[in-house]
């Protein structure tokens, strides 16, 4: 059985380096969106994994499904139409100065797809996971309601869904509020990821800490987690991110877990000089979604997310480049970084 991922990918625009915009006339083009980062990490750890989405019928398209089949993804059920891709600018901070991003994605292809647009029970063959994110319903009023009825359709075939809620202030912008929408959306699904902001703007949770400490109190988190699951009786199992922000360059790294009777915290990781930070929430969640799936408790399913995702700090672009076995060995104490010979 298969891994779905549902959501947008763009063209990723990013100043060399640490430059500014425009400091020099270049940027590196890439790809990257939270769903199909998912997709590319699951397809490294060996998992069957279909990525849907509605893409623009050009060239541009094209080189797009193929980076994805180059990884391993499946793309057969990306729908092709008329139309414009995407794309987000960064630029990558360093040491006080936070990376920057610009979206210019209004009237994509996938931005104009409703539910109408998609054949569910094509989409769901052999399919037993759904991962979709809070990012696709902020992109407009359709991509909502496609997301909403996708984890309607999913839960009338008993497949499990993961939804990193992802809260992105920039894009909330046709006139509906988030927590609309991401509390009908989680009132469906079984495994939810988030970080505080995501629980406090998504879903209207409260914790009495400022997103932008750089000291967490696990104890807080607890009741965060626990507040969720219930306020949504349906949710089985609660994941949290738990960084630290000392700066662009140095962040404390780690996580926790609640399935409504242990209450996880992960091991810490200490990540100095970050190469690229766009994308570790995803790898988190992909990471997760393995753990889940490969090992036989929550804690270690934690761990290998955590691992992954620390690991993902140390590599441009949006996707995580990694092993199962390079996770492991991270997760298993050899953090030395030794060249391997």
């Amino acid at each position: 059985m298969k891994v779905l991922t549902l959501g947008e990918i763009m063209l990723r625009l990013k100043t060399p380096g640490n430059e500014r915009f425009f400091q020099s006339p270049l940027f590196e083009a890439t790809f990257g969106g939270g769903e199909a980062n998912v997709a590319v990490s699951l397809a490294n750890y060996g998992m069957p994994v279909e990525f849907l989405t509605v893409l623009p019928d050009n060239a541009v398209g094209d080189a797009c499904i193929g980076e994805l089949r180059r990884f391993g993804v499946g793309t057969d059920r990306i729908k092709r139409t008329a139309g414009r891709m995407g794309i987000y600018y960064l630029e990558t901070g360093a040491d006080q100065r936070p990376s920057k991003v610009i979206y210019d994605r209004a009237g994509s292809t996938i931005a104009l797809a409703g539910p109408s647009d998609i054949d569910w029970d094509s989409a769901f063959e052999d399919v037993d996971w759904l991962h979709i994110t809070g990012i696709t319903p902020a992109i407009s009023k359709s991509c909502a309601d496609l997301s909403i009825e996708a984890v309607k359709e999913a839960k009338k075939r008993d497949i499990t869904v993961s939804c990193d809620l992802n809260f992105r202030k920039n894009l909330w912008k046709y006139g509906v509020d988030a927590k609309e929408i991401m509390s009908e959306i989680t009132k469906y699904t079984d495994i939810v990821i988030a970080n505080e902001e995501d629980c406090q703007k998504s879903l209207g949770l409260t914790i009495d800490v400022a997103v932008e400490s750089a000291e967490l109190d696990t104890a807080k988190y607890e009741k965060l987690t626990s507040s969720l699951l219930a306020e949504y009786p349906n949710v089985k199992k609660v994941a949290v991110t738990l960084r630290e922000s000392h700066s662009a360059d140095h962040n404390g790294w780690g996580a926790c877990i609640n399935n409504g009777s242990v209450f996880y915290v992960s091991r810490h990781y200490e990540i100095h000089d970050i190469v690229d930070r766009v994308g570790g929430g995803d790898s988190f969640g992909a990471g997760l979604i393995y753990g889940l799936r490969t090992y036989g408790s929550d804690a270690e399913a934690l761990e290998f997310a955590v691992a992954a995702s620390c690991l993902k700090h140390s590599i441009p672009g949006d996707f995580n480049r990694v092993s199962v076995q390079e996770v492991e060995t991270l997760m298993n104490g050899d953090g030395s970084g030794r060249v391997q010979r």
